[in-house]
């Protein structure tokens, strides 16, 4: 059974419906599930849970982007029949790209939940308000660095938090908070960006924060697209974490 059929006879794609492989039915499943997911979203209650519609939603259009980041030819086709996906297509082939050069993760993962999407905007906005930087960057900082703070690891540079802050970096620009507190991490993250001109020029101010393009593209991406597009904040604080092991990407959040 092909995934449209089992949405239209469901209504929701398994978590691990078969994605199609071709340009056209690739396009049409991407464009389909991105339409049920923004419908779902808007009969969510933000202060709530995620729902199972949005979760099994948005985990499908999830692995279909993540397909696109390890195949350019595939992802230029599916651009050119979708072109709505081109921010989530290029910034997964940027993180797919930084992925491989870096090592794999050591620890076992350490997940736990986000805090409320309603709370994160909150603390977004009045960290904007302070700064003066736009609040879409720092939500797309913050996904890129710990999914929200779903991730709980130390990175194998020593980074720590929601915002992924090296000890000595959150020493001069945490403002006396705790760097594993999401507010906090977020008002860090946006003092440390202010401070490297993230008000006239985010890709320079980005490239402080992680001095790699790759990086830089992909939250610029993700920015624009939140900034574009009324539900991608929501899409992406409903996506599941995917960690690189030695073996490979393994899914450790989510319904099985």
């Amino acid at each position: 059974m092909t995934v449209l059929l089992a949405v239209a006879l469901t209504g929701l794609p398994a978590p691990s419906a078969t994605i199609p492989h071709a340009p056209e039915p690739l396009a049409a499943a991407l464009v389909r599930t991105e339409r049920l997911l923004d419908e779902a979203i808007d009969r969510w209650d933000h202060s709530r849970t995620t729902p199972r519609a949005v979760t099994l939603l948005a985990l499908y259009e999830q692995r279909i982007l993540r397909m696109l980041g390890t195949s350019s030819s595939l992802a230029r086709a599916v651009v050119r029949l979708d072109p709505d996906a081109r921010d989530d297509v290029a910034a997964r082939a940027d993180l797919s790209r930084l992925a491989a050069s870096s090592p794999p993760l050591g620890a076992s993962p350490r997940v736990a939940a986000a805090p409320a999407a309603e709370r994160l905007l909150a603390w977004y906005r009045e960290a904007q308000v302070r700064f003066h930087v736009r609040w879409q960057l720092l939500a797309a900082v913050n996904f890129v660095e710990s999914a929200f703070g779903k991730v709980r690891n130390v990175s194998t540079a020593g980074a720590q938090g929601p915002m992924q802050f090296e000890p000595a970096t959150w020493r001069a620009y945490g403002l006396g908070g705790d760097v594993h507190d999401p507010h906090d991490a977020i008002f860090g993250a946006a003092n440390y960006l202010a401070a490297n001109g993230a008000r006239t020029d985010e890709r320079a101010a980005l490239f402080h924060y992680n001095h790699s393009a790759l990086y830089v593209d992909a939250v610029a991406h993700y920015a624009h697209r939140i900034a574009s597009e009324r539900h991608a904040f929501l899409r992406y604080y409903s996506w599941q974490v995917f960690v690189r092991t030695p073996t490979g990407y393994r899914r450790v959040t989510g319904p099985r």
